[in-house]
């Protein structure tokens, strides 16, 4: 397995079928990806079903991870992409697989991606996609649009297996991508600031606070840019209060 792949893991945030995690797995390691994480399964992925599905990756599902929630599973990638097959507000400028699979191969030599997949049902959530940097859909006939959760891995993993075939452009340049637990504090402390001088609508603080993850989350930000970041709301929450108290 290259290197790339090995930065790459794939996400399922509460998936039902057990038959549906062991078909994952298979698709997994027929395009060399080996790390599989789970959050909330429904279902078990170290029974029968799941079993007689990885046919030969059962070694993969003894390898899963499993989480509380999706912050956690990401906290350790710098890049996550969500899949969404709805349009629609805080869901645009989505991206095809293929699309996806060159943002991740140029930014695979030296961070760490997720593809996060949804719940076979109601896919995921706006608050789920809220930690992606990036929504990637699959362009479908309208009379199904809705693809079983193995084959929208395998569409998926298909194209990022071919853009890691060949060399890629190292977006960071050296530099230490940031981890997505120390994007999310330095999210929160800009909502927090935010709010403190009068910026986001109480009524409605979610929709800037979503445009703003897109503008900063997608410029691939790196340890120490965040860290300039988080200066920088250190220093106008400072002016602020000292504003207020004068």
């Amino acid at each position: 397995m290259s290197m790339s792949c090995d930065n790459l893991c794939v996400v399922l945030v509460e998936p039902k079928g057990a038959g549906n995690i062991g078909s994952v797995a298979r698709v997994m390691k027929n395009f060399g990806f080996g790390e599989l994480r789970l959050v909330q399964p429904r279902a078990s992925h170290l029974g029968a079903e799941a079993r007689n599905m990885a046919v030969s990756a059962i070694d993969l599902l003894e390898r899963v991870k499993v989480y509380e929630n999706l912050a956690l599973a990401l906290a350790d990638r710098n890049l996550s992409l969500g899949t969404t097959r709805r349009f629609g507000k805080y869901r645009e400028e989505l991206l095809y697989p293929a699309e996806a699979a060159t943002t991740i191969a140029a930014l695979a030599k030296t961070a760490k991606a997720a593809m996060v997949f949804g719940p076979e049902d109601t896919g995921l959530k706006t608050e789920d996609l809220d930690l992606c940097q990036y929504c990637v859909t699959i362009p479908t006939h309208p009379d199904l649009p809705s693809m079983n959760l193995a084959q929208a891995v395998a569409v998926c993993l298909y194209e990022a297996s071919l853009k890691f075939s060949a060399p890629a452009y190292d977006k960071m340049r050296g530099k230490r991508p940031a981890l997505g637990k120390n994007l999310e504090a330095m999210f929160a402390q800009m909502r927090q600031v935010l709010f403190e001088v009068g910026f986001l609508n109480p009524q409605n603080p979610e929709h800037l606070l979503r445009a703003f993850r897109r503008m900063l989350a997608r410029q691939g930000l790196s340890e120490h840019e965040v860290q300039i970041l988080r200066g920088l709301w250190d220093k106008i929450s400072w002016l602020h209060r000292g504003k207020g108290e004068s």
